[in-house]
């Protein structure tokens, strides 16, 4: 499939609810031979993801309806319908969480591959559209969150980390 071009519908893809979003996963890097991967994240009012690093993948967003509030260790900046972020290699702590009043839609593009897998151990399968609240903070949803940063070369901090 990797030399196959590919398009897709918007109800087409995997889709997956993450951190109380919609991510759908557009290029797999089963796709790619590992080298990328592409996600439509759609998010919620008020939702996005804790915290984190991922220092062995560079990551872009583009941001293509809502308005997000990027947060890094550098400090917080509003991101409107067509702005773009950049996280590189070693890119540090970073995190996002929607400051609109409707549902956040952007691109993110992964390189090399990866989040998608970790995308799909830590989400579930839902339709195109469909939010489920994020996971409750159990003991055994710790332990696996844990055990998911290790296995990936990645950390999530305390949401307020960045604050």
């Amino acid at each position: 499939m990797g030399n196959e071009i590919q398009i897709l519908s918007g109800s087409q893809g995997e889709c997956l609810a993450v951190a109380g979003g919609n991510y759908r996963v557009l290029v797999s890097g089963e796709q790619t031979s590992g080298s990328y991967a592409v996600i439509e994240m759609n998010v919620p009012p008020g939702g996005g993801p804790p915290p984190h690093s991922h220092p062995l993948m560079a990551e872009t967003f583009y941001l293509v309806e809502g308005e997000l509030e990027f947060k890094t260790e550098s400090g917080s900046e509003r991101v409107r319908e067509g702005g773009f972020v950049r996280i590189p290699l070693d890119g540090g702590v970073h995190c996002f969480r929607n400051v609109s009043g409707k549902v956040a839609k952007m691109l993110c593009t992964v390189v090399p591959s990866g989040l998608e897998v970790v995308f799909r151990q830590i989400g579930v399968p839902v339709k195109v559209g469909e939010f489920l609240p994020p996971p409750a903070a159990t003991p055994e949803r710790i332990a696996l969150l844990e055990k998911i940063d290790r296995e990936h070369g990645q950390k999530t901090y305390p949401r307020d980390y960045l604050d």
